[in-house]
């Protein structure tokens, strides 16, 4: 009985599954060729929008660049694949773990989750533009004396929010440190040597 009652019900199933896909195929075949090549057309020209390049300009670590994106790229791609500075990695891709943060008109964000067109005519740092005439960055060098990193791939996120926390004003306690860089995900568990870096570099005062 039971068997009888499964034969049966694949052949409900399949008996659907046919009157759908036949339904559908006198849909298209009554279908005037004109309409349905207009509708290829329309679809046609929204990918072509899709996919059509912008122009855009801003300005990375101190040089101006022109360039043409589609819609689509976002910044960090286009800071990597387009002017080459890979030292903004691309971790998640979801803006949960902040290797890509960088700093937008002094505000830090995840370079992932922000279209290179929305940056039209602003400034961005990565952490390629830290360093001053070879000099490291108050933050780099705190970041290597308290060895605040060890496979080093989220270093450069957790530097430029590092840097973006100081001047935010959310160094002023361990806790608020770890709160204020919760953003940003190390995988080798260096927070404690994280901290020690930003703590050295916010009690300096120094202008960052």
């Amino acid at each position: 009985m039971a068997n009888n009652d499964k034969k049966s019900g694949a052949t409900s199933s399949g008996r659907r599954s046919f009157l759908r896909d036949s339904t559908l195929i006198t849909v298209l075949s009554l279908t005037p060729g004109a309409v349905l090549k207009a509708a290829e057309g329309k679809a046609d020209e929204r990918v072509a929008e899709l996919f059509e390049k912008i122009p855009l300009q801003l300005k990375v670590n101190g040089q101006s660049h022109q360039l043409s994106v589609e819609p689509r790229v976002t910044l960090l791609d286009m800071l990597r694949e387009q002017l080459k500075l890979t030292g903004t990695k691309k971790g998640c891709d979801h803006g949960q773990c902040g290797a890509c943060t960088v700093h937008v008109d002094g505000q830090r964000i995840n370079s992932c989750l922000s279209l290179a067109v929305m940056n039209d005519g602003k400034e961005v740092t990565t952490i390629e533009g830290l360093a001053n005439n070879g000099t490291l960055h108050p933050m780099q060098a705190a970041f290597i004396k308290h060895d605040g990193f060890q496979c080093g791939y989220c270093t450069p996120g957790q530097i430029m929010s590092a840097i973006a926390c100081v001047r935010e004003g959310h160094a002023g306690s361990r806790d608020d440190i770890r709160e204020y860089m919760s953003g940003n995900i190390c995988r080798c568990g260096a927070y404690p040597h994280i901290v020690d870096a930003i703590e050295e570099v916010q009690k300096k005062g120094e202008n960052i």
